[in-house]
């Protein structure tokens, strides 16, 4: 079953958090710098465990990592990285803490060379998913083809978000024209 028949199968009053993100978050473009860091971030996170682990973990990532303040994580120290080990709310994995805060200082120079992370990606837009993956291996750490491709995906960089079919392409489109 793919993930938007998994997502149109939930009852409209499922707490299950894939329906509200489906719906209302992926494939969408976001235009916030520290949202689009809390979306790398997530996926990220989510490499080797369920997308819903990280939705039901979402407000405590929030949290830990300081609302996704890119200059506030950027800023994180040893004693930030012991305080996320200790979370027992979020995903305790020393490289993913390390790649949040690195993630976030590079995005600080990028927002200074492009006056903002929406601004560099966007300069990137025209990328096809192989040239996006080199660039990102360039760029960031932690990311593969997998992180790289949901994130983009996720955001409207790469087609794919959702099927022909599912009611929430149709808006899509329909708001891209």
């Amino acid at each position: 079953m793919s993930y938007c028949q998994y997502c149109q199968n939930l009852p409209p009053e499922s707490n299950n958090p894939n329906k509200h993100y489906h719906d209302n978050e992926y494939g969408f473009p976001e235009y916030d710098d520290n949202r689009l860091f809390e979306r790398l971030i997530l996926e990220i996170n989510q490499a080797g465990l369920s997308w819903t682990t990280i939705l039901n973990k979402r407000q405590h990532f929030q949290a830990a990592y300081a609302q996704f303040e890119i200059a506030r994580v950027a800023a994180f120290d040893d004693k930030d990285i012991q305080r996320l080990m200790n979370d027992a709310n979020i995903i305790r994995h020393r490289q993913k803490i390390q790649a949040a805060i690195k993630n976030a200082q590079r995005i600080l120079e990028l927002q200074h060379q492009y006056g903002s992370f929406k601004n560099w990606l966007d300069a990137h837009a025209h990328l096809n998913e192989t040239q996006w993956l080199a660039l990102f291996k360039q760029q960031f750490v932690f990311v593969g083809k997998q992180i790289t491709r949901e994130f983009l995906m996720s955001l409207a960089y790469l087609d794919g978000a959702h099927e022909k079919t599912c009611p929430i392409a149709r808006l899509l489109e329909q708001q891209r024209q």
